[in-house]
């Protein structure tokens, strides 16, 4: 159950995701395009609080307004291949949203999965909850099943349990482990802690290995 209300002042994003308008990624990206507003004035610093039921804040011109309690939703979708991991598509190709046609609250997906790629992910109606589990400072493990072309050799499960370095960047360590190989096949179980932008298929294609099939979970119960 989520509560609304505190005598403490709040982030602004963390507001704007308790109201179900946006996770508190996509506030921030509605901050800094001057679309909120707090008593009338522009907000311009990203870490600026409120007082809940005391200061009065818009998005997009529009009045906040916080219910006193909602129960928090979570589904989980076994998502197939060619369907896109977000509410809406411009294109016109399926979406996650499809599949919850009679839902009328909100929802927000937790974490992302490439276009082809099939897998468990969860949706919730608490933007906060979506972001704790999203975050990795929250330290939640996100399982993986990949297949990739080629036989992996033990010095390559040593550096990705080391961090890998993806365009420039060292990564957190990941959990990895050989499940079986099938002719010039490798399946491996990942875990992650991050879980940024294609960082499976980077690090693996980075280190010689394309990956071929990858399907997802959340938490560590593969």
């Amino acid at each position: 159950m989520q509560n609304f209300h505190s005598a403490d002042p709040v982030r602004i994003q963390k507001v704007i995701a308790m109201a179900g308008i946006a996770s508190r990624r996509a506030a921030e990206k509605l901050i800094l395009a001057g679309e909120v507003r707090l008593n009338g004035e522009t907000v311009l610093k990203m870490g600026q609080k409120m007082l809940v039921g005391k200061d009065h804040l818009s998005v997009e011109g529009r009045l906040v307004k916080l219910p006193k309690r909602q129960k928090t939703q979570v589904y989980a979708l076994c998502k197939p291949k060619n369907c896109i991991t977000t509410l809406s598509d411009p294109d016109g190709r399926t979406t996650i949203s499809d599949y919850f046609p009679r839902t009328s609250a909100r929802l927000f997906p937790v974490g992302r999965l490439d276009y082809d790629a099939e897998g468990l992910i969860l949706l919730t109606n608490d933007g906060e909850l979506a972001q704790q589990l999203m975050h990795p400072r929250h330290k939640v493990w996100k399982g993986y099943f990949v297949k990739v072309r080629g036989i992996v050799e033990n010095a390559v499960l040593s550096t990705l349990r080391k961090g890998p370095v993806i365009e420039k960047r060292r990564h957190q360590p990941v959990r990895v482990k050989i499940l079986h190989t099938v002719n010039d096949k490798t399946w491996l179980e990942v875990f992650l802690r991050e879980g940024t932008n294609r960082q499976i298929k980077k690090m693996l294609q980075d280190l010689g290995y394309p990956v071929k099939k990858l399907s997802a979970s959340v938490g560590r119960f593969l």
